[in-house]
């Protein structure tokens, strides 16, 4: 839009790299506004049922990426606008359920192909993008992580994992998109509490320990920020910063289910075996809570470990038979980390 970026997207970004910034996009491709030039040039470019009114969803329409035309189309646009800025982050959302599916340009005999004509011509707009933009960070989005899937990943490499960004529901979502994806794909946020789904506050050192679990970012206003976690966030940094390595590329156990009980453990091993960290997320407070004992795993029975915070020496036989100590917690939510590291 000329008029709200007379100097175009590059100004912006050239003002985020003089504040020591990298600059991203949120774009949304496959969706269309009625009100605009596009759709008022090519209003059969979306999908439509003849002789219905079409379905609006966040005053959208989507657009018929069955069509090689459309995909041309809004491929041109797309290469434009990455190519008028210097881009390091692109994240493709599409937050739209498939509806009214007819496409004019199918005749009736092919309609019940739409479906897949239309993957295949986002596979091939997304072939397209990341070819063009290798350095470029791409991040898949879907009303959260509607399109969790291989396909997916083969161009986006980190896919948003759900728009609930509550620590303890993310224990749950988490934990449970582990059981087939890495660490290293699953966005995840220290976000603003309340919650803006839940309602829920949790301490910011849960935020961050559960976000530790996915490849960690923040999404929250810092200018309303208090000091004290202004601190604490700067903390925080420097050490997803040093560990982050292990925490996305580690080999990752689960420890403790959150749908078993009222809390969750995993943690992450070197390929060495001589690092790891181990979170430790507890769920609502409950009367009269008593220590756990949490055996841990992937460690090598023969080393032994340091704790980077305590001191405390273990035998890597004792952590994987008899388990670490999680302190007893005061109030709800409450995290334990630790850093273990192989004795010389």
């Amino acid at each position: 839009d000329p008029a709200r970026f007379p100097h175009g997207l590059g100004a912006i970004a050239d003002a985020c790299h003089e504040a020591g910034l990298l600059f991203g996009l949120w774009v949304e491709p496959e969706a269309i506004s009625p009100n605009s030039d596009l759709y008022r040039a090519h209003p059969d470019w979306a999908f439509a049922i003849p002789g219905r009114t079409p379905l609006e969803i966040r005053q959208q329409y989507t657009l018929d990426f069955s069509r090689p035309e459309v995909v041309d189309g809004i491929w041109q646009q797309l290469d434009a606008v990455l190519q008028s800025c210097p881009l390091k982050y692109l994240k493709w959302d599409m937050n739209r359920n498939m509806n009214m599916l007819h496409s004019d340009g199918l005749d009736s005999a092919h309609q019940k192909e739409l479906n897949h004509r239309y993957i295949l011509g986002l596979y091939e707009i997304l072939e397209a993008v990341t070819s063009r933009f290798p350095d470029v960070l791409f991040e898949s989005c879907a009303g959260g992580g509607g399109r969790f899937d291989f396909g997916m990943m083969h161009y986006m490499p980190q896919a948003w994992c759900s728009d609930d960004t509550d620590a303890f529901m993310r224990c749950r979502i988490q934990y449970g998109t582990s059981m087939v994806f890495p660490v290293s794909t699953m966005g995840a946020h220290v976000s603003a509490v309340p919650n803006h789904q839940m309602g829920r506050s949790t301490p910011l050192a849960t935020r961050a320990a559960v976000a530790m679990g996915g490849t960690y970012g923040y999404e929250l206003d810092l200018t309303r920020l208090p000091k004290e976690e202004l601190d604490e966030i700067r903390r925080l940094n420097e050490k997803v910063k040093a560990l982050q390595p292990l925490l996305l590329y580690g080999e990752f156990y689960r420890l403790c289910s959150p749908f078993e009980g009222n809390k969750t453990a995993f943690m992450s091993v070197s390929e060495d075996r001589c690092e790891a960290v181990v979170t430790h997320v507890y769920g609502p407070a409950e009367p009269n809570r008593q220590p756990v004992l949490l055996p841990l795993r992937g460690l090598d029975a023969e080393k032994e470990y340091r704790d980077v915070e305590s001191g405390r020496v273990y035998g890597g036989d004792e952590l994987m038979t008899h388990g670490l100590t999680i302190p007893r917690a005061w109030g709800d939510y409450m995290a334990t980390q630790f850093h273990l590291v192989a004795v010389d």
